[in-house]
């Protein structure tokens, strides 16, 4: 049973577990653009939203730029960047939004999927029914958004640029998890996950629009399902090994140990951070899955537990090693609203790049952790699944230690 004020964690906007819809701590943040917008726009469109609400008949649009177009749509550019440069940045789009049922293939929605296989922005003509709320929206999933308007006439002024090899593979009779692991060979995961949202992928029948927030996990499980696959038959690494981010109010401690292949994910929320405004004391998430990986969605952390195990099996098999994993992901009161889950995979990215500490036992390892966490380890260790296995490894440093 969740206490009232840790319901918001589990819930985070995306669940309506109040039943409020929408979320009525996300209705409290109304960050205002700082350029008036009117009934007209004219500019670059970075890429294609698809709303979830009312599935199967929702809403579709692209998104318009009116700051600097090569970065304001770039999450893999903004690691680094300040909170506010960050929400303002992100205030200067401008989603624009028309009805269409999730497996229309009329003309409209093949330009939005024209705008999304496009490699570059690509210039569009908009006339809205009005003009555009004035407000910026935030999501557990999705990154901040800018104002919002209904469409009453689009049109693509330019000729979008979309690279050859996606034109190849969105031709091929192929489905779309297979198109989209192609896809990684070439291109990033964040041009890829607006391509499959757009609908573009799979079998002509199969074909259609996802829903932005269900995309981005969705993109993050394939691609991250496929890794494993060659990870399992990598070699097991032969040391603990830790790696460390810090950004945006939000710690992260990867663990690597010898052993075969399973994940555990662990969030753990303070008092005053965006989804425990109300909670008493810091409330801890845990997430696990075994070496043959899970069969049921990670209900508990949603969107950040895909991200995070995207990131690190990207690592992996980079390293072309086999470990097994936990992340301790640690959120401070300074992460005040969500931001997305880009962060979370640009943080575990940029913890997987860093020089990291490597240790013989499993004993140090423990007490360098325990050194670098808010919560003590030991509270994490109630509920983790791996810290109470015991391994060849555990036994083996015992033996040394009695000899």
């Amino acid at each position: 049973m969740v206490a009232p004020e840790n319901l918001c964690v589990i819930c985070k906007g995306g669940k309506h577990l109040c039943g409020h819809n929408p979320c009525p701590l996300l209705a409290k943040f109304n960050v205002k653009p700082k350029l008036e917008i009117g009934k007209e726009f004219f500019g670059p469109s970075t890429s294609v939203f698809v709303g979830h609400s009312n599935y199967p008949n929702v809403f579709v649009g692209p998104i318009g730029a009116l700051g600097n177009e090569n970065l304001i749509d770039n999450p893999a550019k903004w690691f680094g960047m300040e909170y506010s440069k960050i929400v303002e940045m992100r205030s200067l789009t401008i989603r624009s939004k028309a009805i269409q049922n999730v497996k229309s293939k009329n003309k409209f929605v093949e330009e939005n999927q024209l705008l999304a296989m496009s490699k570059k922005p690509t210039d569009v003509d908009l006339k809205f029914k009005k003009k555009p709320s004035y407000r910026v929206s935030f999501s557990d999933i999705t990154q901040p958004m800018g104002p919002s308007a209904s469409i009453e006439k689009m049109k693509i002024v330019e000729n979008p640029k979309v690279p050859q090899k996606v034109e190849k593979i969105v031709n091929d009779e192929l489905k779309a998890v297979e198109q989209v692991n192609l896809l990684y060979k070439n291109f990033d995961i964040y041009y890829i996950t607006n391509v499959f949202t757009s609908g573009t992928l799979g079998k002509y029948e199969n074909q259609k629009l996802v829903p932005t927030r269900w995309g981005i996990t969705a993109v993050d499980d394939i691609l991250a399902r496929d890794m494993m696959k060659r990870i399992r038959e990598y070699p097991e690494i032969n040391s603990y090994i830790v790696y460390e981010s810090n950004y945006l109010d939000n710690h992260f401690i990867i663990l690597l140990m010898p052993g075969k292949w399973e994940y555990e994910n662990f969030e753990a929320w303070a008092p005053g951070s965006s989804w425990a405004k109300d909670a008493k004391e810091t409330f801890i998430l845990e997430e696990y899955e075994p070496f043959e990986g899970r069969k049921k969605y990670a209900d508990k952390e949603g969107g950040g537990y895909y991200a995070s195990r995207f990131a690190v099996c990207e690592a992996l098999d980079k390293m072309k090693r086999q470990a097994r994993v936990i992340v301790f992901r640690e959120i401070s009161e300074g992460y005040v609203v969500p931001l997305g889950v880009w962060q979370v995979r640009e943080n575990v990215r940029n913890a997987m790049k860093s020089v990291p500490k490597n240790f013989q036992t499993i004993s140090e390892t423990i007490s360098y952790i325990n050194s670098k966490l808010q919560i003590p380890i030991s509270e994490y260790k109630r509920q983790s699944l791996i810290l109470q296995q015991k391994s060849l490894f555990d036994f083996t440093e015992r033996f040394k230690n009695t000899t």
